[in-house]
Parts: structure tokens; sequence; C-alpha cells
């Protein structure tokens, strides 16, 4: 039974339950989180403001207040964001009741739910250790509240102790217990806080807003080499229809039933694909993707789609050559990349004409456009002036500053008005080397926008028409950074000269390495991964897995059993402790401490054997009893002890 309690106790109780909830600062509404802190706030005072406690009315108040307050934020208590909300607020009621023993077990309960529910929002290596640490903390709190010898020390030692003999069950549990995937427990997951990341629609701003973004989008780890920057254009989605000012997807993209179209060459990458939680089921392969896992498919465009969308982490194993041949194109794709959104205006027929678009063969056209880029006054931003009215030819006239999707499009517009079909290609350009880890990172700024031409005998050619006006967007090594001042960009090699420079990127790369393999085999352990590891076990079937499970719970249990039995042995008080070892060594002389033999008892038959120890026996005695059975003891005279024993020889 917890003894009462006291102001200390309290204080100890209230701070670990602050930092249990102090991550969802960020992750809640302001209303919400606000309302839990004035709670905090308001049950602190009551420690020494007793009166201050509200009554049973205004409890009812306050329980009412806070329910219309959740609905209002959330107008709903299902979901992510208004379950947690609303666990932090009945922790938080919970805390204005907080008068007898019983009420902090429900607390307790109520404050590790709200310290698991941080998992919802987050699930890197140091959210995990601060949950432990301040678990290990609450734990030790209620043995500390529970102790007949308050010791803080102590007690978050047997709290650390407790956990660490809970973690064997762990690994097994986690290794053998069957997976629940995320739509069987995330029923009622918010749809808004989903990721951001590419849209199903390309108009000027919407990869801008994503240059300007160090979000993760996936990781790739190479089991052979690993592409050079000009070939790690990761595919995405692929627009074909405008109107001018919008382009968007052909929605009759059908799985793709021509493989045996399409001719590869040349050796073939092979990698690994960690995709972070997204909203679109977009899975984003290098060109062009050939062998996929059988839950993704690949559309008419190229494009690989996840059949289920989990909006969780996925991983993927793909193959893909970087040489290819698509064939030839049919009827309906020549109409669908050909089209226009109106009659073109004189001076964008003129300068098709200047380029050579309607008198030369399409290869020289292209080489004509990308060298008009890259000679005449063209610039690379993610801030261009807007181009309300007819952007297209503003931006190709007037403008002349913008950013990969106005490139592209513009591309593609001058190419269909030279009757060549052609079509806008968007994913991501690149990836950062962790070379600790040995994986690329790609990340919202590397979103990208290039063209794909069709020509005759080799199908649909990439280009990209921002390298001719930006080459070192494309062609630079990975080790970049991308320094962006008022919408202007420049890529400048990063610099670590420094000792310290070096030593940050090396403990950012290291981080990062570590990170990305407990993405992958902590939180990316689904039950596909389960059956394959289990399987490599010889593990196929349930009855095994069962018979695995017995086995290791009785082994672990038994180890556990031998090592409470053995520390049982050893006693834990520390007073306790230092008197053992006096009797120890009065062992020695063949006095052994009886079973029920008081301490009294035990020193008379010591000093009746041993006269000329006596006094040293006595002084070692009254001095146990004192500290043991007093009403209290000092820090001081638990020492002296210490060194009376220390001292003792017989």
């Amino acid at each position: 039974m917890i003894k009462p309690l006291n102001e200390v106790h309290l204080m100890a109780l209230l701070i670990t339950i602050g930092l249990i909830a102090l991550p969802h600062a960020f992750n809640l509404s302001i209303p919400i989180f606000g309302l839990f802190c004035l709670l905090l706030c308001w049950r602190f005072i009551c420690i020494w403001k007793k009166t201050w406690l509200p009554s049973p009315p205004l409890l009812f108040l306050l329980t009412l207040s806070s329910l219309i307050l959740l609905i209002a934020q959330h107008h709903t208590i299902l979901g992510r964001d208004a379950g947690t909300g609303m666990f932090i607020i009945a922790l938080g009621l919970k805390l204005m009741e907080l008068n007898k023993p019983k009420d902090v077990t429900l607390v307790t309960y109520l404050a590790f739910i709200v310290a698991a529910s941080q998992f919802l929002y987050l699930q890197n290596i140091f959210m995990a250790a601060y949950i432990f640490f301040v678990c290990c903390m609450l734990l030790g709190t209620l043995i500390l509240m529970n102790s007949q010898r308050p010791h803080l020390g102590i007690a978050i030692k047997q709290s650390c102790l407790i956990v660490a003999q809970a973690i064997p069950f762990m690994i097994a549990m986690f290794i053998f217990f069957p997976r629940l995937e995320a739509p069987q427990w995330m029923l009622f997951s918010d749809k808004h806080g989903a990721k951001t990341g590419l849209s199903d629609t390309l108009e000027p701003g919407s990869i801008s807003r994503l240059g300007k973004s160090d979000e993760l989008v996936f990781r790739v780890n190479f089991s052979g080499s690993i592409p050079p920057p000009q070939e790690r254009y990761w595919r995405g989605p692929v627009f074909s229809h405008t109107d001018g000012k919008r382009w968007t997807q052909i929605q009759n993209s059908k799985p793709d039933t021509s493989k045996d179209s399409v001719r590869t060459s040349e050796t073939p990458y092979h990698y690994t694909l960690l995709l972070e939680a997204q909203e679109k089921n977009w899975v984003f392969a290098l060109d062009i993707p050939t062998e996929f896992p059988q839950n993704i498919t690949r559309n008419a465009k190229y494009q690989l789609l996840a059949r289920h969308n989990s909006h969780d982490r996925a991983e993927y194993k793909i193959t893909s050559y970087p040489k290819f041949n698509t064939g030839i194109i049919s009827k309906l794709e020549n109409t669908e990349n050909l089209q226009l959104p109106g009659k073109p205006s004189a001076r964008i027929i003129q300068l098709v004409t200047l380029l050579q678009g309607y008198s030369q063969k399409p290869e020289l056209f292209i080489q004509n456009l990308l060298d008009y880029f890259s000679q005449q006054e063209f610039h690379y931003t993610l801030q261009p002036p807007l181009m309300p009215e007819n952007p297209i030819e503003s931006f190709l006239f007037d403008i002349r500053s913008g950013f990969c999707s106005h490139y592209a499009t513009a591309f593609v517009y001058l190419m269909r008005i030279a009757n060549i079909p052609a079509r806008v290609v968007t994913g991501y350009q690149g990836g950062k080397f962790n070379k600790v880890g040995d994986f690329l990172e790609i990340r919202q700024a590397n979103a990208h926008a290039w063209t794909e031409v069709w020509l005759d005998k080799r199908g649909w050619v990439r280009f990209d028409p921002t390298a001719a006006v930006a080459p070192e967007r494309i062609e630079q090594d990975v080790n970049i950074d991308l320094q962006i001042a008022s919408g202007e960009v420049s890529f400048m090699l990063v610099n670590n000269a420094n000792l310290i420079g070096k030593w940050l990127k090396q403990t950012g790369l290291l981080w990062n390495s570590v990170d990305y393999h407990w993405q992958r085999w902590i939180i990316n352990y689904t039950s596909a991964s389960q059956a394959s590891f289990l399987s490599a076990l010889g593990i196929e079937k349930i009855a095994t897995m069962l018979y695995w499970v017995i086995g290791l719970t009785i082994a672990l249990t038994s180890l556990l059993i031998l090592l409470i039995f053995y520390n049982h042995r050893k006693p834990s008080d520390p007073v306790l402790l230092i008197y053992s070892r006096f009797c120890s060594k009065i062992g020695a002389k063949g006095l052994i401490l009886a079973n029920g033999e008081g301490a009294k008892d035990f020193a008379t038959r010591c000093k009746r054997n041993l006269p000329l120890l006596t006094t040293k026996i006595d002084a070692i005695t009254s001095l146990y009893l004192k500290i043991r059975y007093g009403k209290s003891a000092s820090e001081t005279e638990i020492k002296q002890l210490k060194l009376l024993v220390a001292a003792f020889k017989v």
C-alpha cells in the first residue's frame, strides 16, 4: 500500500508528469496543451495551498468545459489528435483530485498512456530513449512513495532494474508476437495530418514550396554501385494535360501491360527504398523500374504505385535500368501528349520557327531550345514574380526567371507546338550520400520537374531544361548545400575546412545512419519482415512459433527467478548490507547469525566468545540499531558505521 502523500512525493510525481507531457507541446493544439499546463500549475500550488483544490461541483464544470474545448478543437473525440488530447486532459483533471494513495495508481496509468502516445507522432530513437527515461522516473517515483526508507537514488536504480528485467520479454514479444499493421490500430487516424509532398497537379509554386523544406521523403541503400548525380531521377507523377496554367495527370493511366516492349541495356541498379509516410500511394524509383514487389504496380507512365497506402513507412526492393527504350507510341498516347490549351500566339510561333522546330529533326530543335535557355538571360529562382495570365508566354519573353516547373512546362509546350509528343515528369532529383550508413537521403528540397520527349526509334527520352540554366543543380556531387536567400538559389560545395565543421558533419552523418537503421529494422518491422526473419530461423508454422515463444518464456522466467533468489539473499538496504559485512567477519570465527536471532543477542554471544573485541562489537551494534530502528538516520551516521565495520578485524 502506498504511504500517505507528502509534499516531496507530490512534487516528484508532478515534475515527472510534466516531463512526460512536454513533447506533446509540439503535437497538440495550443488551447488543449495550455489547459493541461494550467491544471498542472494549479496542482503544484495546491501542494502548499490545499484549500485551493477545486470542489466537486467546480471539478465537474472543469470536466465539462474541457470536453467542450476538445470537441471545438477537433470536432470529434476519435482520431490520433483528439484521442491524445482527451487522455492528456483527463490526466490534468485527475491531478486535481490527487488526494488519496489510490489516486496515485490511476494517475500513473494515465501517465503511462500519455507517454506511449508520443510514438503516434514521433518514432525515432531519441524519442524512444526519452520515453524510457521518463517511464523510469515515473516508476522510481512510485517506488519512492512506497519505500520504508525513501531515497531518490535507490528508487531510480530499482526502477531501472525492473525495466531492465522486462527488456528480454519485450524483445521476445517484439520478434515473435504477430504484428498489427497500421490500418488495424489507426482506423481513426487524422487524414489532415498526412505528410506534405508533391501534388497531383502541377502549377508554379507547388515545387518552390517544397524546395525550401528539409523534410525527409525516402532513403535508399544500394546493393551495388551508386548511380552518378545526373542519373538520380526518382520518378513520380507524369502530367500530360494542361489548360495553359495548370497541368494534370491523365486519369486513364491503367497498369502497364507492355513490359515486353521496353528494352533495357547496361548494368541495372539494385536498391532498397525506405519510404517515409505520405498521403499518396506513389513509390519513387529510378528510371526505369523493371523489378519490384508484388504489392506494387507500374502504370502506363512507368510510375510505381503501391496497391494499398497505409500512411506509414514502407520498404521496397527495386531494380532499375538507366538505359532503356520504351518502343513505339500508341495513337492515344500521341494525342494525349500533343494536347494544347488553345492556339499559340504569334510570338510563340515565331520562337519555334527561329529555333527550327518546324523545319529540322526533333533532336536539333531540342538542342536549339536548350541552348536558348542557357545562352539567353534566363535565371533559376524559387520566388519568381506572379504570372497569372499566359504564364508560359510571360515566362519565355518577359520574366525569364523561374524554377524547374517553369522550364519543364515551357519546354513541353514548345515541343507540342512543333508537333513533337512531350510530357512533364515530377519527382525528386539527386540525394545526399551518407558515408557512415552508405545510403542516400532524399528530402523535399530535392523535389524536381523534368520532361520526356518521344523520339522515333528511341521511345520516351528524358530531357531536363533546368540543367541548361543551372547545371550545378543536376551535375554537382551530392555533398552540396542549397543556399536560399531572397528566393535566389546558389549551389555551393560544403566547406568543412575547420575542425568543428568536420566534427558536426560527421556527427550528423552518424546520427542519420543510426536513425536509418532504427527506422528500417525496428520501426519498419512489419508482418512481412517478421515472416522473413522467422523463416530464416526455420519457423514457418504457427505451432513452431508457439514452441519458440513457450520455450523462451520458460527460459527467461527461470533466469529471472534465479536472479531474484540470488539478489534476495543479498540485502538491498545499504545499512543492512554494512551490517552483513560485520557478520561475515565475525563468521570467520565460527559465529554465525542464526535465523530469528536479534542484533543484541548476537552481540552478547559474540562478546562472550571474543571478549577482547567487546568495545568494538558494542559500538557497531549500538550504532546499527540506532540507524536501523531510530526515527531518522543521517548520512554521517551511516558513513561512521561503514568505517567502524571496515576497521573491524578478528
